[in-house]
């Protein structure tokens, strides 16, 4: 059975499928990434875990898988597969597309940042599905975004395309890591949120979840904690949607996990700082969860392979221009 590998590289961990050519998981896999052990450990551990996946497919539907693609976090050189730069990873420079090619017995590898590649899944598959143009918007640790034109993701000139998390949204708010102060992700991401809720409430260990559970209970501390953060994101989503004007707005990651605790006060938000010549895009969960970095690295993998059928098919009608038929 023709198949592909698929593997979503975290922080922590690493998710990963055989993905069959009409997009259905045929097996599924977790395992940690040991960034403990350091980069090299990190970058053995992606090695391994494909390598494990590729005699998967050969035990189990009689073939090796065709290609393989892989998501992975931080700074990504997708044209030329490296891995530029990862903090949480601690690698640099990592030439991925090669490494995994090699270890796979050379198929072709398909290498993409985290983010991108789950919007590409959630626009072709997920919550974006027949939208043309769309913008997907995770609300996790940070916030990232991927931008989606006609059924494919748009990197940027030089591949950082999507940083919606460092649009300041508020000039003299706190420090963040980029060297800004009041990026967007310093105030709306589930982890600003559990922060400023732990301080409000007085709960070292209270989080982000803890937070909605008490803005739909009436508590007035979280309800003001949950507004600003609501604000200064429909504040963020403006300028992304004034720039790119999509159909449709997907939001994912933890903080989409409060459902219409977050949704209903967030569309009242961003409509009402829509103006006369823009258009209110519709704004809807994400449908895949954690499984669309996952899925997208199917669909890079298969994009793969379609290419390079297309490329040998070329190939072969090409005629040699000095043959005459007879």
């Amino acid at each position: 059975m023709r198949h592909v590998i698929a593997l979503d590289v975290g922080g922590t961990g690493m998710k990963a499928a055989l993905v069959g050519a009409d997009g259905t998981l045929l097996y599924e896999a977790r395992r940690r990434t040991g960034r403990e052990r350091g980069a090299d450990a990190v970058v053995e551990s992606i090695l391994g875990f494909a390598e494990d996946l590729r005699a998967h497919g050969i035990t189990h539907f009689g073939e090796p898988a065709e290609a393989a693609g892989v998501a992975v976090p931080g700074i990504v050189d997708a044209e030329h597969g490296i891995a530029v730069y990862a903090a949480n990873l601690g690698w640099h420079d990592v030439p991925m597309r090669d490494l995994l090619s090699a270890r796979l017995e050379g198929v072709p590898v398909a290498l993409g940042h985290d983010v991108r590649t789950g919007g590409l899944a959630e626009g072709r598959i997920g919550a974006g599905k027949g939208a043309d143009r769309f913008l997907f918007v995770p609300l996790g640790t940070g916030i990232a975004g991927a931008i989606g034109i006609g059924g494919a993701i748009e990197p940027g000139a030089h591949g950082s395309a999507g940083e919606i998390g460092h649009i300041v949204v508020r000039p003299d708010g706190p420090p963040c890591g980029c060297g800004q102060r009041g990026c967007l992700e310093r105030l709306a991401s589930a982890s600003a949120v559990s922060k400023a809720w732990a301080e409000a409430s007085g709960d070292p260990e209270a989080d982000a979840a803890d937070c909605a559970k008490a803005v739909e209970s009436g508590d007035p501390r979280a309800q003001e904690v949950w507004q600003n953060a609501v604000d200064a994101l429909a504040d963020g989503l403006l300028t992304a949607l004034t720039l790119l004007d999509p159909h449709t707005l997907i939001i994912g990651g933890g903080l989409a996990e409060a459902g219409e605790t977050l949704f209903t006060p967030l569309r009242a938000a961003v409509e009402r700082r829509i103006v006369q010549f823009q258009t209110l895009p519709e704004i809807v969960p994400a449908a895949l969860g954690d499984t669309a970095g996952c899925l997208g690295a199917g669909l890079l993998a298969w994009d793969l392979v379609d290419r390079n059928t297309d490329r040998d098919t070329d190939t072969d009608h090409d005629t040699d221009p000095t043959e005459v038929s007879t």
